[in-house]
């Protein structure tokens, strides 16, 4: 492929013509599908990041550079400031910071009862921290754009959390707890950047990755495009970091293969209260467990539903 060939043209509202991008975990996987869908879509520049250099980086860069884009790689754990810096520096040198992928991770899945302290402090320190650090950075980096120009100014940011952060899977506590996370920060982030024009998503997707290694069953070409392939989410990293998504902020997207579902917030499914305005707790007790009387089994905070999507 030559240099600009996989450059799509998508208009102008869809178009990232100029603008840098920094995606985190890119060397392979997920994270290398959306760096180089980035460049194809029409970003000037696309950094990337991972653990370590090597082949899988560098095919990752010349992916991009076909597209027609400048490639830079950051080596480093998302977990320590010194990557978060280092990528921010990068993307500035390249020409600004525009756009911003949150998708590195890891798993140390085990039953709640056999987790080891060092299994939830690794996941929530690579999935949390990383997407703090990058994402506080960013918003940093923004502000301080907008103050120098007395306007808004354009970014992205797009997190990747996780169903398991809806619903809880009992063997990857550290996991969903760190995706529900995620969220939240993501909301917190959505608040704060919308004073000066930015917007701030998650997106729960499903792929199959190197992580995912193992939960998903191999996929018969035969039968068509396959649902869960990293590039159907992609085009959905896509969308977001364009000016078409300048009105879509704190929101939550489960994607793969030809669906994206928009997932509302939680809601409330009874309100107690009090005659008297205190609750004496013989009558808390017998209204709440009133409530429980013919309330389907099973049913709780958890968004196992989604599962069916």
């Amino acid at each position: 492929m030559t240099p600009g060939q996989g450059r799509k043209d998508l208009g102008a509202d869809l178009s990232l013509d100029g603008r840098v991008a920094v995606v985190t975990g890119s060397g392979s996987g997920l994270g290398a599908a959306e760096a180089v869908e980035l460049a194809r879509s029409g970003a000037a520049a696309v950094v990337i990041n991972d653990i370590r250099s090597g082949e899988a980086t560098d095919a990752v860069i010349g992916d991009i550079e076909a597209a027609g884009a400048k490639a830079a790689l950051v080596v480093g754990d998302v977990s320590e400031r010194e990557t978060a810096d280092a990528m921010v520096a990068e993307a500035v040198r390249l020409g600004g910071l525009h756009v911003v992928v949150n998708n590195a991770g890891i798993t140390r899945d085990k039953m709640l009862f056999n987790m080891e302290d060092d299994d939830f402090d690794a996941v929530i320190r690579v999935h949390l921290r990383g997407h703090f650090l990058l994402t506080r950075n960013a918003a940093a980096h923004w502000r301080g754009e907008s103050k120098k120009s007395d306007s808004p100014v354009y970014g992205r940011l797009i997190n990747t959390s996780s169903e398991a952060g809806l619903f809880g899977p009992p063997g990857q506590a550290n996991y969903g707890a760190a995706k529900a996370a995620i969220t939240a920060l993501t909301l917190s982030a959505s608040r704060v950047l919308s004073r000066i024009g930015c917007t701030a998503n998650a997106i729960a997707p499903r792929g199959r990755t190197g992580m995912t290694e193992g939960v998903f069953e191999d996929w018969d070409e035969s039968k068509g495009p396959d649902p869960l392939s990293p590039d159907r989410v992609a085009d959905l990293v896509s969308y977001l970091a364009s000016p078409a998504a300048a009105g879509v902020s704190g929101q939550l997207f489960v994607v793969y293969g030809g669906m994206v579902a928009l997932v509302d917030a939680p809601v409330v499914e009874k309100r107690f209260d009090a005659e008297g305005g205190v609750w004496d707790r013989r009558e808390f007790a017998d209204a709440v467990s009133g409530h429980w009387s013919g309330r389907p089994e099973g049913k709780s905070f958890s968004a196992s539903e989604i599962m069916t999507l």
